[in-house]
């Protein structure tokens, strides 16, 4: 396997990125987009993007901004932004190498992959792990306390996994204006959602709602026992052998996509 370093422009300045890429040529690329408040070097990112890539998957992931190497302030991003990061990521892979085919988000990153699915027209397969139905659910899940005091001020401090962030209102404003009931009800791909049933930071209901709204094809894979933030080498590999496993029927086959399985398909469990 070799990781490459890729820098590409974004909404609020140059993405840091890197390519987990196998040895020989690829059979497919994809984009991996982190969890909130995290980079393309959390555990969980770095071990599945290399597992995918011992499969022979190009994964690329990079920071949204204001994170990791990314430029611009964290504090001036929001929801949309992250979504314009994600298509920036798409278009870079596509300009470069091919577009990708293959789309995976962790957490909010999984929130925003079903947010920008639509506008990657390319991929085939879109896979959430411990993702929330909503942007809006991060507001009430880490910025009860502070809602009041950001509605006043314009803005608060939260501590978020130990560090400092300045949320500003916007970001709370544009989380209210997204509802992704449609997006989801019409994403034209095949859907994979992942969640631990003991989740303590995403309540699997969210899980439930995206596979319950979704059309087919679509499964559900039970992280029974596995943490939100995935910190468990072997778990992390759990993660990546599944996703070689389930979306090898659709990145094998170009073109595929979801209009191409007959609508009275039996459900995929």
């Amino acid at each position: 396997m070799l990781t490459e370093r890729f820098d590409f422009p974004g909404p609020h300045g140059k993405l840091s990125a890197k390519l987990d890429a196998p040895d020989a040529t690829p059979r497919a690329y994809g984009v991996f987009a982190h969890c909130f408040t995290c980079s393309k070097d959390v555990l969980a990112a770095n071990r599945i993007c290399a597992g995918l890539a011992e499969q022979g998957i190009a994964m690329l992931r990079f920071d949204f901004a204001g994170l990791g190497a990314s430029e611009g302030k964290f504090a001036d991003t929001n929801f949309s932004s992250n979504v314009e990061d994600l298509v920036a990521a798409a278009d870079f892979l596509r300009t470069r190498f091919a577009a990708p085919r293959l789309l995976i988000g962790h957490s909010l990153g999984g929130t925003a992959v079903l947010a920008a699915t639509e506008r990657i027209p390319e991929a085939a397969a879109v896979v959430t792990i411990a993702s929330p139905s909503d942007p809006h659910y991060v507001v009430h899940k880490l910025f009860a306390e502070h809602l009041d005091t950001i509605e006043q001020l314009g803005e608060a401090r939260v501590k978020l996994a130990g560090r400092n962030f300045n949320i500003r209102k916007h970001f709370v404003d544009d989380a209210g204006a997204h509802r992704l009931h449609e997006k989801i009800a019409q994403l034209g791909r095949a859907l994979l959602v992942m969640h631990a049933p003991g989740d303590d930071t995403v309540d699997t209901a969210n899980a439930t709602r995206i596979f319950s709204i979704a059309q087919h094809p679509k499964s559900f894979v039970s992280l029974d026992g596995i943490d939100h933030l995935i910190t468990s080498k072997d778990d992390a590999a759990y993660v990546a052998n599944v996703i070689a496993a389930w979306s090898a029927r659709y990145l094998d086959k170009p073109g595929a996509r979801q209009d191409d399985t007959p609508h009275n398909a039996a459900p995929t469990a």
